[in-house]
C-alpha cells in the first residue's frame, strides 16, 4: 500500500506518478555536494544513465545539471552550433517550434521541416531538405507531448548519416526516454536531451543529456564562446568527468536530493531488462488506444507508426472542450491534461502512461482512467458506438 497522501492518478505526459520509495529519496537529510557519499553516488547516477541509454562509447558523456528538460535545447543550442549556424528542425508539432525559437536566441538559423497535425515529415522530404543546404544539426521530437507522435530515430540517424554526415543527430526525447526504445551507440546519436519528470520517474528539476564523442569534439572545436554560461560544457563538461570518476568538483552546487531521487529511480529501471520495460509501455499503450478506438474516439496521431507508447493525444467529440471532461474525471481520481498544440488545443485531451502507472502490478491507474473515461464521456452527453461509454 501506497505510502503517499491519498490523491488522485496523474496521468498527464509528465510529471508522472511516483514510486513511494523515490519519493522517499527526496527526504535524504542534508550533505556535502562535494563530501565522498554524495560524490559517490552522483557517480553511480552518470554510470546508469550509460545503461539507460544503451551507450558503452567511453568517449559519450552524460550530463546531469539543476535545470528543467528545456535547458536540453539550451545546451545543444549553446555548445554545438555557433551563431549564423544553419540546423534543420523536424516539425511534429508545438516542442518544435520551442526548439526553433530556442536556436534563434543563440543567433541560430533554423529551418523547420513541418508534417500536418498528427503525422511526420517523411524520409524523402528529409533526404531533400539535407541535400539542399549544410545543416550543422538536426533535431528530432521522438515524442512530441502536444501531438502524442512518434518520430522513428533509427530511420532518420540512417538517413542522416548516409547523405549528410557531418550533420549531428539531436533527439528530443524529454518525454520519450524511459518508455521508447533508444539505443545510442546503435543508432549512432549524437546527443539525447531528457528531464527527470517523465517516463524515468523521478521529480522535475533535472536536465539531463547523453553527449556522444563526436558531440564533444564538435564542442571543443568552436571558433566561438558558448552563448551560455550556466549551460556552457566548458563549465560543466570537467564536472560530470570527475563526478563520474567519483571525484568531488564544483561550478555550481546540484540538488543532492534529486540526485538521490533519480539514483532510485534508475535501480528499479535497470533491475530488469530495457526490453522488458519497452514492451509493456508499448502492450499497455495497444491497450489504451484499443479502448479510445472503442468509444467512438479518434488520435491525432492517426497512422499506427507514429502512436507513442507513453502517452495518447484523443480527439474529444465533436463540440466538446476540455474544461467540459477534465473536472469530471478529477472527481473520478484521474487527471488527464488539455490541448498544447496552439491550432486545435481546444478539440482534443492527453493521457500519459508511462512509468509506475505502468510497470507497476500493483497499481492500478490505466484500468480506472479508461473507466472514468468512459463514463465521464456519457456523464457529459456523449453517448458511444454500442454504448461502450
Amino acid at each position: 500500500m501506497s505510502s503517499q497522501a491519498p490523491h488522485p492518478a496523474l496521468l498527464i505526459p509528465g510529471p508522472i506518478e511516483f514510486d513511494d520509495e523515490v519519493l522517499q529519496s527526496m527526504s535524504h537529510y542534508s550533505e556535502s555536494h562535494v563530501g565522498a557519499p554524495f560524490v559517490n553516488t552522483f557517480g553511480e547516477v552518470l554510470g546508469m544513465l550509460r545503461k539507460l541509454f544503451i551507450t558503452e562509447d567511453p568517449k559519450s558523456q552524460p550530463f546531469v545539471i539543476s535545470g528543467s528538460g528545456t535547458l536540453g535545447w539550451d545546451q545543444v543550442a549553446a555548445n554545438l552550433v555557433e551563431p549564423g549556424d544553419d540546423v534543420l528542425v523536424l516539425h511534429t508539432g508545438y516542442f518544435a517550434d520551442s526548439f526553433a525559437d530556442c536556436f534563434e536566441t543563440y543567433g541560430i538559423k533554423p529551418t523547420q521541416l513541418k508534417a500536418p497535425i498528427g503525422d511526420r515529415p517523411q524520409q524523402d522530404e528529409v533526404e531533400k531538405a539535407l541535400k539542399e543546404k549544410n545543416y550543422k544539426l538536426i533535431s528530432i521530437t521522438h515524442t512530441d507531448t502536444s501531438t502524442g507522435v512518434l518520430s522513428e530515430i533509427k530511420g532518420i540517424a540512417d538517413l542522416v548519416h548516409r547523405v549528410s554526415p557531418d550533420t549531428l543527430v539531436i533527439v528530443d526525447g524529454v518525454c520519450s526516454v524511459g518508455c521508447e526504445e533508444i539505443r545510442f551507440d546503435d543508432w549512432k546519436l549524437d546527443c539525447v536531451i531528457t528531464a527527470s519528470q517523465k517516463a524515468i520517474g523521478c521529480p522535475a528539476g533535472l536536465s539531463i543529456v547523453m553527449a556522444s564523442g563526436r558531440a564533444i569534439e564538435r564542442f571543443k572545436a568552436r571558433k566561438t564562446p558558448p552563448g551560455s554560461y550556466f549551460g556552457s560544457w566548458k563549465n560543466w563538461l570537467p564536472i560530470m568527468q570527475n563526478y563520474e570518476a567519483k571525484k568531488p568538483s564544483y561550478f555550481a552546487t546540484p540538488p543532492p536530493q534529486l540526485i538521490h531521487a533519480l539514483h532510485t529511480s534508475l535501480t528499479q529501471i535497470l533491475s530488469k531488462p530495457l526490453e522488458e520495460r519497452f514492451k509493456i509501455h508499448h502492450e499497455t499503450s495497444q491497450k489504451v488506444k484499443k479502448a479510445i478506438a472503442d468509444l467512438g474516439l479518434k488520435q491525432l496521431a492517426s497512422k499506427p507508426e507514429n502512436q507513442a507508447n507513453g502517452m495518447t493525444a484523443i480527439y474529444l467529440p465533436e463540440g466538446m472542450t476540455p474544461p467540459a471532461i477534465l473536472p469530471t474525471l478529477m472527481k473520478k481520481g484521474v487527471i488527464f491534461a488539455g490541448g498544447l498544440h496552439k491550432e486545435i488545443a481546444t478539440k482534443y485531451v492527453r493521457f500519459g502512461h508511462m512509468g509506475v502507472s505502468v510497470t507497476d502490478p500493483k497499481r492500478d491507474d490505466i484500468d480506472r482512467a479508461l473507466k472514468a473515461l468512459g463514463e465521464g464521456l456519457k456523464e457529459v452527453g456523449y453517448e458511444a458506438p454500442n454504448g461502450k461509454a
